[in-house]
């Protein structure tokens, strides 16, 4: 059974997802078709006075275009050491190439308040209403260290601010 929670109650099996074993983001493509990928980067807090979800989605990925075409976003978080092969299949395959939901057997479920579906499978769910998108280049970088360690090929992300509309985990 899955409860209502605050948007700040997860923020601790947020983190111990973001920085090990990784959390999924699921966004439809133009076709209304969802994509779920695997996360490692993002970020709960407040801007413009509102609960917002920071992700991060590198112009190369197909979750990129989703996230231009859509609206919502949702985030969906595994219990602790669950879909460890879900999470490397949708890390590593290309939502352009399969229907990675369904060879990751993953359940996809309608989300409470968003057009994006939830991850049935996982124990924690932010949905998200996208509120702006900005697009990094190589002259945002103050970091020289920054831009040559993690974009030396120009891949930079596309950085996503989701308006938290929901937020509900497993008992």
């Amino acid at each position: 059974m899955k409860r209502d929670i605050g948007w700040d109650e997860g923020s601790a099996r947020l983190h111990e997802a973001l920085t090990g074993y990784g959390a999924f983001i699921v966004a439809v493509d133009a076709d209304g078709k969802a994509n779920p990928m695997t996360i490692g980067w993002g970020q709960v807090g407040i801007v413009w006075s509102r609960p917002v979800f920071t992700a991060l989605v590198r112009v190369s990925r197909y979750t990129y275009g989703c996230l231009q075409a859509s609206e919502t976003f949702t985030i969906n978080v595994p219990r602790p050491g669950e879909l460890k092969e879900a999470l490397a299949f949708c890390g590593t395959k290309s939502g352009r190439d399969c229907d990675k939901a369904a060879e990751a057997g993953l359940t996809m479920v309608d989300a409470k308040a968003v057009e994006a579906p939830i991850i049935d499978e996982c124990a924690l769910h932010y949905e998200c209403r996208i509120l702006a998108r900005t697009q990094q280049e190589s002259s945002d970088f103050a970091s020289g260290e920054v831009l040559d360690r993690f974009y030396p090929n120009g891949d930079h992300h596309l950085i996503v601010f989701g308006e938290i509309v929901a937020v509900y985990a497993d008992d």
